[in-house]
């Protein structure tokens, strides 16, 4: 089974689609295929579904969603298949569960996004760029861009939201050590718009800046970012983002950009040389 959650929902047996196109089955889907293998409690499902105020009708009408997706589960598999669908849809004790192997966008993800990171403490940049754009090019849109969202659902998109921030950190932070700059600018502006109190992402805009000569430009970011923590948060700049903001002021030498030949040769390392080193 195909099941792909980075975006719109996808959920396919055989190439056959079986996402239903009502929302609170689609609910129901999400949930099961975001916990393959494990059961989902029946009380998990009603809180995804109906929050606080169930109807008294609420467990018979799950029962009837659970059975509109072994329906569509029935059609993809094919009257030859050796399983059926509630081999597939599973009744457990105290709930349900999808039994299913195959292709998930998010584990995927989250393998190349673990290993790009690990390669980047360890100083082997290139592959770290790479195995990071990989895992970020598996994202289609936000997580479940199509599926009505409720408590249970919300904690894991939430949860990959920030996996995803986190694997974003880490790819610019390489792009940034192999010299690739001047081809973040566009992205990193756009990011610390859209995340105006995040201070990595603005840290990233800094350097960028300064190593494209433009060292006003990163100043007058340092204080909006420092106007808009005080506003918003009651708090200066940490640590880490002022002595960025020294170093710039002092043009200091371990801001410049990596040599062409370091970011561009065929070396497997290169020195770290980004804000958190500052």
């Amino acid at each position: 089974m195909e099941v792909r959650v980075l975006g719109p929902l996808v959920a396919q047996l055989d190439h056959t689609s079986v996402v239903p196109s009502a929302a609170k089955p689609r609910q129901v889907l999400a949930l099961l295929a975001l916990h393959a293998g494990q059961v989902v409690t029946v009380s998990t499902l009603l809180d995804e579904l109906w929050g606080d105020a169930p109807p008294r009708t609420a467990p018979a009408t799950l029962q009837t969603y659970i059975r509109q997706l072994r329906r569509r589960l029935a059609t993809a598999l094919g009257p030859t298949a050796v399983r059926g669908p509630k081999d597939v849809l599973c009744t457990r004790y105290g709930g349900y569960a999808l039994d299913v192997a195959g292709a998930y966008d998010a584990t995927e993800f989250q393998r190349l996004s673990a290993a790009g990171q690990t390669a980047l403490r360890e100083g082997s940049v290139r592959e770290a760029s790479v195995l990071l754009h990989q895992a970020l090019a598996l994202w289609r849109g936000p997580a479940l861009a199509d599926v009505q969202i409720g408590r249970a659902l919300e904690v894991e998109t939430v949860r990959l939201e920030e996996t995803r921030l986190g694997a974003l950190d880490a790819r610019i932070e390489a792009d940034l050590r192999l010299g690739r700059h001047a081809a973040l600018l566009g992205e990193l502006t756009a990011l610390a718009a859209q995340h105006p109190l995040h201070e990595t992402v603005h840290a990233q805009l800094m350097l960028a800046l300064y190593r494209c000569g433009r060292p006003s430009h990163a100043l007058g970011i340092y204080q909006r970012l420092r106007q808009c923590l005080i506003r918003e948060l009651a708090l200066e700049p940490s640590t880490r983002l002022q002595r960025l903001h020294q170093a710039i002021l002092r043009a200091d030498p371990v801001l410049e950009s990596p040599e062409p030949a370091v970011s561009d040769g065929p070396a497997s390392r290169v020195r770290p040389l980004t804000p958190a080193s500052v």
